[in-house]
């Protein structure tokens, strides 16, 4: 991923130097458990874990000959333990290491993944608290339906953000997986008891049953679970989007001093992160799609997975963790404007409410036909500066059947904002 969408921290464990550190936790990890059950010398063991290093430019210098990198990796790191270099490696394949060793990274990258999610998680429950009882107007197909709050809004997304807390812990769990059983995944070379300290040694479980590769049913279920991420940013960002169009103008992304907003229109203030957002959650889905094709490999494996995923898993988790920590700093920045809202809600000369005096209608005793009919007359024949509330006070059938306090509760919102309220404090829970 480009610097300009990587965080230095999510970066740094998506370098060839931190691929290659865990590529080495697990060389050590195997040499030491094959030392403790006699398969290779004690002391080839412990100077493998004392003295097993490597420079990526030495591997680069050997890649050149081998073009294998694992070999040239294992080549480098048998340098730098001498005489014991014979062991480094012993009986593993190259999946194994590898496999392996994208666990690590991936456990390493998800936990920071998830600090980075708990940040926008709680800038939404900020913007809950403060404005629960914003009224302004719900929306469906783009047009006035009932009241909301801005908090409620905000509720929805922190409920659907935490499903995908979940749903990215799960698929974090399916790959804490190691795979050290050799060639085509027999144990002819490694015991499955081995595996099992080595993953023990390693805070990993082991794979089932392996091909010579995990399986990426695995990976694509991790991939499947930034995508949907990437949604559930993209909803939020497309919420913002349209609020902060001139014509409504409900909230804005911060603007910092300095900050310039078009080369040509010196007036303009776009909503360039909420846009910036949404191209990346593209991103995301394209990355889940590339992993499903990666799950059906031929027999016990070959490697057109390995391509794909050098470049979507560090692709992958750099622009969740940008977007997440993005999104925040706008949830945390945005400006809220209240009278706005309650502005646009009179737009729709008070039909906001329509749902609420065809209940009370009928309630007083009128067919829901007759009081559907009723209100859609008096909400399609307002006057110019009319209110659907008004409207009813003066039509002889409405002045018949609802009295002025019933018509005052109805449209003073007090009845939206405490259901909003009861609706609210589950995620507050």
């Amino acid at each position: 991923m480009i610097t300009r969408y990587t965080r230095p921290e999510m970066g740094q464990i998506w370098t060839l130097e931190n691929r290659f550190a865990q590529m080495l936790r697990v060389e050590k990890a195997v040499a030491l458990a094959q030392g403790e059950a006699g398969l290779i010398p004690q002391e080839a063991a412990q100077s493998i874990d004392q003295k097993g290093s490597f420079s990526v430019a030495r591997i680069e210098e050997l890649e050149v000959t081998t073009k294998h990198d694992v070999i040239a990796f294992v080549s480098a790191v048998a340098e730098s333990v001498g005489s014991h270099g014979a062991y480094v490696h012993f009986g593993l394949t190259s999946s194994d290491v590898l496999d392996t060793a994208l666990s690590l990274q991936v456990q390493q990258a998800g936990q920071l993944l998830l600090g980075s999610l708990a940040q926008l998680e709680q800038a939404l429950l900020e913007q809950i608290q403060a404005h629960a009882q914003t009224l302004c107007a719900g929306r469906t197909h783009g047009m006035h339906a009932e009241p909301t709050s801005f908090g409620l809004k905000m509720a929805g997304h922190l409920a659907e953000f935490r499903r995908h807390q979940e749903r990215l812990k799960l698929g974090l769990e399916q790959m804490r997986v190691a795979k050290l059983s050799g060639a085509v995944g027999t144990y002819s070379t490694l015991s499955a008891e081995l595996e099992t300290k080595v993953a023990a040694r390693l805070n990993l479980q082991t794979e089932t049953i392996a091909t010579q590769v995990i399986p990426r049913d695995r990976h694509a279920e991790l991939m499947n679970s930034l995508a949907l991420l990437g949604s559930g940013l993209e909803r939020l960002a497309i919420e913002f989007r349209h609020l902060q169009r001139t014509e409504l103008g409900e909230v804005i992304e911060s603007f910092s001093s300095g900050q310039k907003g078009s080369s040509a229109m010196p007036h303009k203030k776009n909503p360039i992160s909420s846009e910036n957002i949404t191209g990346l959650a593209r991103l995301l889905r394209s990355y889940s799609q590339a992993a499903l094709e990666n799950v059906a490999l031929w027999h016990e494996r070959d490697i057109s997975h390995s391509s794909v995923e050098r470049v979507i898993f560090p692709d992958a988790f750099i622009v969740a963790d940008y977007a997440l920590v993005r999104m925040a700093q706008v949830v945390k920045g945005l400006k809220v404007d209240a009278e706005r809202m309650r502005a646009n809600m009179d737009l729709s000369q008070g039909q906001l409410f329509s749902s609420h005096v065809l209940l009370a209608l009928v309630e007083k005793g009128l067919s829901r036909e007759e009081a559907y009919s009723l209100v859609q007359r008096l909400s399609h024949s307002l006057k110019k500066g009319q209110s659907l509330g008004e409207a009813l006070r003066v039509d002889p059938e409405g002045q018949k059947l609802l009295s002025e306090a019933e018509v005052h509760e109805i449209f003073s919102g007090q009845k939206h904002q405490k259901a909003i309220q009861l609706v609210i404090e589950r995620v507050l829970e």
